[in-house]
């Protein structure tokens, strides 16, 4: 349409990688010459299978078209080998379209969200909602002993940047190996954390791993681990004769085209030196709106992990996602959105939050910096001294 845009949204974590990264581009030309599904494994996959290993810890890989179907799946396996009903998830979480997490907690009862469009099922028959960071709550809910499997974000991202306090990940790993639930960890907005996600940075130990959306530098694909003792009792469980209609898989699921992608954004574009360089320019994009809110006194802050960063309008950080919400200045997120978008910055346009790509420079960082400013003297006047 004529406009151009710096691109700090990034396709919501999509496009993370950057766009049309070369290697990806590269690799995906070359395969869809020889064909795009093929029902058959390629020699792809045995890399990207290893290298999932190396960097995620967890020995066995499966692959899906997106971080929705991977949670469904492993959601389906931790019911079939546990044989228990319900999963729990946490206030506000977001792990794509995955009927059973479109539940919150609302005066402590779990609740369909609002605006869940036609769901096959009140969410409150499959699913307990607790706060993160609350560990009573958890443990209260685990020891009801009908819980498969907590499916979580090891930072919560999609209601706003929140961490787990010091010793959470600790409990939570210990109440659910308790109470005989698996720990599903999705990594699918936190790989911006680093190579290994977040998983690998803080030595987490989940039983599932699910992860989507840039890990083929966009093109539809996902992949789920797990452990052998995983493997074996699903292997048990499993009517080989009836598997292909059992709800988990999907015919294009693995197909040669999104494996080629895969391996090629996971060797050349998401590299250990991508990394250490989006978090010096993720620092510097932090720094310069600290530096205005500094400047003019604001009572906000940014929250940062890894190479994703937001700004928040208020001071004190929520601990769970209930605080988040309640505290969300909805009018203001929009108005700093598009007073952005109409200067040629594109944020994330759920809340102000930003990524860094191979493609990003200081100039662009530099860019939002200004326009932040001058956002901030469009609300409250120039500084005067």
């Amino acid at each position: 349409d004529g406009n151009n845009y710096v691109d700090f949204c990034l396709g919501d974590t999509g496009s993370m990688t950057g766009h049309a990264p070369a290697a990806t581009v590269a690799a995906v030309t070359e395969q869809i010459k020889k064909g795009t599904t093929l029902m058959l494994p390629t020699e792809d996959a045995i890399w990207v299978g290893h290298e999932l290993k190396r960097r995620f810890g967890l020995p066995l890989w499966q692959f899906a078209l997106t971080a929705t179907d991977a949670n469904r799946f492993v959601l389906r396996m931790c019911r079939l080998i546990t044989k228990k009903p319900k999963i729990l998830i946490f206030n506000y979480c977001y792990h794509g379209t995955v009927d059973e997490t479109f539940a919150i907690l609302e005066n402590g009862k779990t609740r369909s969200r609002h605006h869940n469009m036609g769901p096959a099922i009140d969410p409150s028959v499959t699913t307990k909602v607790v706060e993160f960071n609350d560990i009573p709550a958890l443990e209260a809910a685990l020891a009801e002993g009908d819980v498969a499997a907590v499916l979580a974000e090891p930072a919560m991202t999609n209601i706003g940047i929140i961490l787990p306090d010091p010793g959470y990940h600790e409990a939570l790993r210990s109440l659910t190996r308790k109470y005989g639930a698996y720990l599903i960890i999705d990594e699918t907005h936190t790989i911006c954390a680093g190579p290994g996600g977040y998983t690998k940075e803080h030595n987490l130990e989940p039983d599932f791993f699910t992860l989507g959306k840039p890990i083929a530098g966009g093109v539809p694909a996902a992949v789920y681990g797990f452990t052998h003792e995983i493997a074996t009792a699903f292997k048990a469980a499993l009517d080989i004769d009836s598997s292909d209609v059992g709800g988990i898989g999907g015919t294009l699921a693995g197909n040669a085209l999104s494996i080629a992608a895969m391996k090629a954004t996971l060797e050349h574009v998401l590299t250990d030196d991508f990394y250490a360089q989006a978090n010096v320019l993720q620092q510097r994009f932090t720094d310069g709106i600290e530096t205005v809110i500094e400047e003019f006194s604001l009572p906000w802050m940014v929250k940062r992990l890894g190479m994703r960063s937001e700004y928040w309008f208020q001071k004190t950080p929520p601990r769970n996602g209930g605080e988040a919400h309640d505290s969300g200045d909805y009018e203001l997120d929009r108005f700093m959105h598009l007073y952005c978008l109409n200067r040629g910055i594109l944020m994330t346009p759920f809340h102000n939050m930003a990524l860094i790509s191979p493609q990003t420079t200081e100039a662009d960082v530099d860019k939002h910096t200004v326009i932040f400013r001058q956002a901030v003297v469009a609300l409250f006047g120039e500084k005067t001294h």
